[in-house]
């Protein structure tokens, strides 16, 4: 059997630096360490942290007063900041950049007057922090049906954004339909998908079409990792989302001599190369990588962790 492993595959920046901010942040105020929210979605990650002493929380009413408390990559309301503050809790902002600029955009458009029709997943992380910053001028789109029926009184300035983590082509569509409904409407200067998400989607349709079956490691509450995996089912192929080898089944290879693996954003490169292991062992794979565009992104870390000298 033969795997192509797609690259670019695995963390991107806003994970990188994420990661890079929690274990920071732990050598210089220790544990328990607060965050709101999964720093990113993969369990693997959540659960070393914890091991070291982080608290996951859902809610700003669960950590201490005056404790410290890290904002995960996926970005928060203002009224999180807000109850952060009444709460004095040390806060670090590890929101991806990419999130922050969505997040200004909907400031803006709603300062402007506009009604936002925002593109995304109803309860991701993401999208509660962006509905956060104008709630009574957003409307959420999931699909597009949704896109459809929507309904805003006429004459209502409207603008759209995204959700950084979509299929770039179902976001296209249910843009192409809001444009069809709405031929006023707005749209950030830049494309909100994230540089990250589309070039792994562009990996997976470059090469899907090689392969029998798709392997994409990564978690099953990550959007970006989802949206791999339906890819390439949408283009005729079976696909399946694990957390690492142990979800692997030997059933899923009968007849099959051609893998495609990739990995979510969220997904560190260790699984990818213990699933790889797992099927040299019992299938005898051959690994053949396939680069369909570099990727050379970084992101400074929080300016609260960067204000303070490193640990020895």
């Amino acid at each position: 059997m033969k795997i192509i492993l797609a690259n670019p595959r695995g963390f991107c920046a806003g994970v990188n630096m994420a990661i890079e901010a929690l274990d920071r942040a732990l050598a210089l105020h220790g544990s328990p360490l607060y965050v709101y929210h999964e720093i990113v979605h993969n369990r693997y990650v959540v659960e070393r942290f914890r091991k070291q002493g982080v608290v996951f929380v859902d809610h700003i009413d669960e950590i201490p007063h005056g404790a410290t408390v890290l904002y995960s990559a996926h970005g928060v309301a203002p009224a999180i900041r807000t109850a952060a503050v009444e709460r004095q809790l040390r806060a670090i902002d590890a929101t991806c950049p990419l999130v922050t600029k969505v997040h200004m955009e909907a400031v803006r458009f709603a300062r402007e007057g506009y009604t936002i029709l925002l593109i995304g997943h109803e309860g991701h992380d993401e999208v509660v922090g962006t509905m956060g910053e104008a709630p009574t001028q957003i409307l959420l789109v999931q699909d597009v049906e949704e896109a459809e029926l929507v309904q805003v009184p006429p004459s209502t300035p409207l603008a759209y954004l995204t959700q950084t983590t979509l299929s770039v082509d179902d976001a296209e569509r249910i843009i192409r339909v809001l444009r069809r409904r709405f031929p006023h409407i707005v749209g950030p200067n830049k494309d909100d998908i994230c540089y990250a998400t589309q070039n792994r989607q562009e990996a997976v349709k470059d090469l899907v079409t090689e392969v029998d079956l798709v392997l994409v490691v990564g978690s099953q509450n990550s959007s970006n990792s989802q949206r791999l995996a339906e890819l390439a089912r949408s283009h005729g192929k079976p696909a399946h989302l694990i957390d690492n080898h142990h979800e692997i089944q030997h059933r899923w290879f009968e007849g099959v001599e051609t893998v495609l693996m990739t990995a979510g954003a969220s997904a560190p490169e260790e699984l990818v190369q213990e699933c790889i292991a797992h099927l040299r062992t019992l299938h005898e794979a051959t690994i053949e990588a396939r680069t369909i565009r570099e990727e050379h992104v970084s992101f400074p870390l929080p300016r609260e962790l960067r204000l303070v000298p490193a640990p020895p």
